[in-house]
């Protein structure tokens, strides 16, 4: 039986994790088996780089942080060696980065096992998907795109019905 000391580092550890998990946009848990030190020093850059915080955690204070919320069907994925990245900006950020690494890891043991999304559970396909989605600017430079496409039809559309309506007064 640990010490009443540890006992409660080790809840206010799954406290912080909990709390950490919820306030994410999203999530990806990966089976790290296989990642070399000088992979894993490198993945760990990119995705600190990207605002994606990627920690190991032990299953059993994975599967405690979750109990009760809506990511408590995310338990089924915390078997075997087991990480998770978290984002709280970008929902594509470490679905983009990990799917990238395990697509390249050639003894394929680098795998995605699944994730969440603004509360959704995904299984690895939809990491997958969510992982091809553009990042913030990109879907914002998308948006202005579509609009200074749909303002400039307007301007053509008023500008030819001025002109009608002048001849039509001539």
């Amino acid at each position: 039986m640990p010490s009443a000391k540890i006992l409660e580092t080790k809840k206010a550890f799954v406290a912080d994790l909990s709390a950490k998990l919820q306030g994410s946009l999203a999530g990806v848990v990966v089976s790290y088996n296989g990642i070399n030190v000088a992979n894993d020093t490198k993945l760990r850059r990119e995705l600190r780089e990207a605002g994606v915080e990627y920690m190991v955690v032990k299953n059993t204070m994975l599967r405690l942080a979750v109990k009760g919320t809506a990511l408590e069907s995310l338990t089924d994925l915390f078997k075997g060696d087991t990480a998770i990245a978290v984002s709280a900006d970008d929902p594509s950020a470490a679905a983009r980065i990990l799917c990238k690494y395990a697509d390249a890891d050639r003894s394929k043991r680098f795998a995605v096992k699944g994730g969440f999304c603004d509360g959704q559970v995904l299984d690895a396909a939809g990491v997958k998907e969510l992982s091809t989605m553009p990042n913030r600017e990109g879907l914002l430079s998308m948006l202005a795109g579509s609009l200074n496409g749909i303002i400039g039809g307007l301007a053509v559309s008023l500008n030819e019905l001025l002109e009608k309506r002048e001849s039509e007064a001539a």
